[in-house]
């Protein structure tokens, strides 16, 4: 969103100038670069967080299925004694 904000602020100055210049459109495309930046030191820091969600809840379910394995083993040794 800011990345918009500032390309808009920079094109206003162009269009309230009617000459394109540095020093017009400086002050919103630094507003669209600082912008990205945020955006993409925000994203990379919640994408590890959410890897290393992502690998305890396959951690777990990994253990489930394993202990499931493990009961059904147990419960067919049962039956094959009782019979």
């Amino acid at each position: 969103m800011g990345t918009v904000i500032g390309m808009i602020d920079a094109f206003d100055s162009i269009q309230a100038m009617g000459d394109v210049s540095a020093t017009a459109v400086a002050g919103g495309i630094k507003v669209a670069l600082i912008t990205t930046v945020s955006g993409l030191i925000v994203a990379i820091i919640l994408q590890v967080f959410y890897n290393y969600l992502v690998s305890k809840i396959d951690s777990i379910v990994n253990s489930m299925e394993d202990a499931s394995i493990s009961l059904m083993d147990i419960l067919v040794k049962y039956n094959m004694k009782n019979k």
